[in-house]
């Protein structure tokens, strides 16, 4: 593959026929795009590229501790659920790397987190279509043409211009910190205010600290937690008392019951679509224990560890406190420590918490990119200025706009809590690929659970309509043709 590039000035565009133009462009490359550069290599007649700022892949490196695993089994990685036959299986990998043998003798399921994420570089090195250091600045759309003009940058400044029929955005979610420890996120605090994002970068200096508070009852917060505690020797001494906050009223385990896991399936998919919007949004708040509880575990070697601290009667350098609220935060004015205001929720009482550190394990949410700013107005937003998401993740647009535009983990509030969920990236990713395509390039299973969601009989929201058989098309058949006029239509 081949770029011109161009040395001009931010906001000089000339889109012509000199630029690449592709079938499909994706922009960033996490787990779920990753996925459907996967499944789309070597799709017949579909030309891809997929473009992200890094300079190489990376998945929270943030939380790479050795030791923490996936939640979801080894099959949830980027193919395997949507195409066993796949070279860029985990399993392939583990043949590639020649760990086959060793994977099989430790009877693992769940693998550790540090290998999927090479797992995923190995992917992402090997695949052409995956170019790095390319930071998408703009996106518009050539109503001339019928195609998506997106630039793009690269660190030493070279500014590069291609053309695409389709988009996908796999730009993954940004951190939240409560609101009382956003004035506090500049560089005087660094280090001893930060998401959990940012943990291992400063892992070594947290366990040094005399008092270092965690809030968040997910996973990310548990295993902070944990790994604070285990920098304490076996008597408790040592490494940094270890506080553990959560609004949660209880540090609860996730749901991991086999039927409960049928919520991440494509038939709870339809299902949820179907709701009106308001119990939507009550159900991804009810469900919480779906996707931001802890794994049973994780919270197992927690008590471990504190069991072991208290042999002989020694208090734990440790307190655990759910139901609690962060109301406020400020430096301590005679010393190095941050002043917390806390508010029970049950009991509705405040109280205070001195400390050296906050590490914030409170979540990610979707946000809109700058690039699309551009493009803002051709964009059906809903009421609360998010996509309107159809059943083949395609973002409602203006009339006007021919090609289509997809999302990946941006539609919590639409398809339910399987979105930000590995188990369902394969499939949502060859869902997409599908409606790329304009055909079945890969099936994907019309039933995958035992749970019947709603009323028996009742009608669910209607799929887009069936795709023929993978064929070898025309060159370029993935084009707005394929994408059809009802790429600005949501489905109800």
């Amino acid at each position: 593959m081949t770029t011109e590039h161009t040395h001009a000035r931010e906001h000089e565009h000339e889109y012509g026929s000199g630029h690449e133009t592709y079938d499909l462009v994706g922009v960033g490359i996490g787990p779920f795009n990753l996925s459907l550069a996967a499944l789309s290599d070597g799709a017949p007649g579909l030309r891809t590229l997929f473009l992200d700022a890094k300079p190489a892949f990376s998945w929270h490196p943030g939380l790479l501790m050795e030791g923490t695993v996936l939640q979801v089994p080894f099959l949830a990685d980027l193919v395997t659920m949507a195409d066993p036959t796949s070279p860029w299986s985990y399993l392939n990998y583990l043949r590639e790397h020649d760990r086959i043998f060793p994977f099989f003798f430790s009877e693992r399921f769940h693998i550790p987190r540090r290998e999927y994420d090479h797992y995923c570089r190995w992917v992402a090195e090997h695949l052409p279509s995956c170019r790095f250091d390319a930071r998408v600045t703009e996106v518009e759309w050539d109503e001339r043409d019928e195609v998506f003009a997106v630039t793009h940058r690269s660190a030493d400044g070279t500014v590069s211009h291609i053309r695409a029929r389709q988009l996908v955005l796999g730009v993954g979610t940004d951190p939240v910190v409560p609101e009382p420890l956003r004035p506090l996120l500049t560089p005087a605090h660094a280090g001893r205010v930060l998401h959990s994002a940012d943990y291992r970068t400063h892992r070594a200096r947290l366990a040094g600290l005399d008092d270092v508070t965690v809030l968040g009852a997910g996973q990310s917060g548990a295993e902070v937690a944990l790994d604070l505690l285990r920098h304490q020797d076996g008597s408790g001494a040592g490494g940094p008392y270890v506080r553990w906050l959560a609004r949660t009223p209880a540090f609860a385990p996730m749901e991991y019951s086999k039927i409960g896991l049928e919520h991440f399936t494509p038939d709870y998919i339809r299902y949820f679509r179907a709701l009106p919007e308001e119990r939507r949004e009550r159900l991804v708040r009810e469900q919480w224990q779906l996707y931001k509880g802890v794994s049973e575990e994780t919270l197992g070697e927690i008590h471990d560890e504190l069991y072991e601290r208290t042999i002989g009667g020694t208090e734990p350098r440790a307190a655990l406190h759910p139901g609690v609220a962060l109301v406020a935060a400020e430096p301590e004015r005679d010393g190095d420590g941050y002043l917390l205001t806390c508010r029970h929720t049950q009991q509705d009482a405040l109280f205070e918490v001195r400390t050296l550190a906050i590490v914030a394990a409170t979540g990610y949410a979707a946000a809109r990119p700058a690039f699309l700013d551009t493009m803002a107005k051709l964009v059906d937003w809903d009421e609360q200025g998010r996509y309107r998401i159809d059943g083949d993740y395609r973002v409602a647009l203006d009339a006007s706009v021919s090609g289509a535009l997809y999302v990946q983990n941006a539609e919590l509030h639409t398809h339910g809590v399987g979105a930000p969920d590995l188990t369902l990236g394969a499939w949502r990713a060859a869902t997409i690929l599908n409606a790329v395509a304009g055909r079945r390039v890969l099936r994907v299973p019309e039933r995958a659970a035992w749970t019947t969601f709603g009323v028996p009989g009742a009608a669910e929201v209607p799929e887009a309509a069936e795709v023929p058989e993978a064929g070898v098309p025309e060159a370029g058949a993935a084009s707005a043709e394929a994408a059809g006029a009802e790429a600005a239509v949501v489905r109800p």
